[in-house]
């Protein structure tokens, strides 16, 4: 079992969303998983299995993304599941809100992305009053 700062974890949380933010694909591309199998759901989406494609959706989405367009990440919570961190947070768009889970390993070293889904949700509930980490 892999013993690592929940940090860690958040912060390879947040590259994410910078990564989405500034559309830049080759830092998304740098934060998933070469080794692991992989997941990712898009809202309303059917399940993208792989690597490949996973890239190739982040890459269409970016070419034909508004600039402007944002995410802003709330409430992240890191949960430590044994080798896979998890974390849960709430994603706030122009148009609403999304919960999403964003699931991470350790490969060669590095945080890496296996699954991110995301889906839409109510307004979530206060947002400080949830634990940063579950364990």
């Amino acid at each position: 079992m892999n013993i690592v700062d929940p940090a860690v974890i958040q912060f390879a949380n947040d590259n994410f969303y910078l990564a989405f933010n500034s559309r830049d694909a080759v830092q998304m591309s740098g934060l998933w998983t070469e080794d692991y199998p992989c997941v990712c759901i898009h809202p309303g989406w059917a399940p993208l299995l792989g690597r490949d494609e996973i890239l190739e959706s982040w890459d269409n989405m970016f070419s034909g993304q508004e600039p402007g367009i944002q995410i802003v990440c709330h409430s992240p919570r890191v949960l430590l599941q044994g080798d896979l961190f998890s974390v849960i947070c709430y994603e706030q768009l122009p148009a609403g809100w999304l919960v999403a889970t964003n699931n991470f390993v350790i490969e060669a070293g590095s945080v890496r992305m296996v699954h991110h889904q995301a889906s839409q949700c109510r307004v979530p509930p206060e947002l400080d009053e949830l634990p940063m980490v579950l364990q």
